[in-house]
């Protein structure tokens, strides 16, 4: 067997379609954690993500933002304001990941930005990209990093972000291998964006958690 870097192997989103044999569902049913039913958030909440926003907005006025000022600024708080370094979530930086290509010799590895675990399930993997770049060019390898879900069975969660743009992914695996996407959201169009943002995130938390 070949061992392949994902971001060599997986550089379009029809390489990772034909890969893993995924296709896009349009059924708005499909992905309705971002859209329906999504929790209010505190006042408390809507302070810390309005002191984020203009201190990345800050920063980003100087120019393009390199990957890990874009994680320092903008990721690691609003995980930290969403609750995702609480119980019983398990935080995993620079995760190491293996795919086995159906009906192939090949091996695809890659490293995940940040990994968050519930009691082994995949809930979010985030790739982030220098502001440079649009935030769907982490949409291939994203999806073939939540292939690695180590239980299929599960749906697994993804968001992707450039700094400047944020957008979520949610892909199953069970009777079909099938993927669909949120809308792009723009922290810098206002801060009710941050807003939705933590709500997604919210919802997320709530439709993973296992039951008690």
């Amino acid at each position: 067997m070949s061992t392949i870097a994902i971001t060599e192997a997986i550089t379009t989103l029809a390489e990772a379609q034909q890969r893993f044999n995924l296709h896009r569902t349009e059924d708005e049913e499909f992905f309705s954690e971002w859209r329906l039913d999504l929790p209010d958030i505190t006042d408390t909440e809507k302070t810390g993500l309005n002191q984020l926003r203009q201190r990345y907005l800050y920063q980003r006025s100087e120019g393009h933002l390199l990957e890990g000022i874009v994680m320092l600024l903008l990721v690691s708080p609003l995980l930290g304001i969403a609750g995702f370094y609480d119980p019983p979530f398990k935080v995993r930086a620079e995760e190491s990941v293996q795919i086995t290509i159906d009906d192939s010799e090949d091996i695809l590895q890659g490293r995940i930005d940040v990994l968050v675990l519930n009691h082994q399930i995949w809930v979010v993997v985030l790739e982030s990209k220098k502001t440079a770049l649009s935030v769907w060019a982490g949409l291939p390898q994203n999806l073939a990093y939540l292939m690695a879900n180590p239980q299929p069975e599960k749906p697994s969660f993804g968001m992707m972000t450039n700094g400047d743009d944020i957008l979520f992914v949610k892909l199953t695996q069970m009777e079909e291998r099938q993927y669909n996407v949120s809308r792009v959201f723009s922290p810098f169009i206002s801060d009710g964006e941050l807003y939705n943002v933590l709500q997604v995130l919210k919802s997320i938390i709530h439709h993973t958690q296992s039951p008690e």
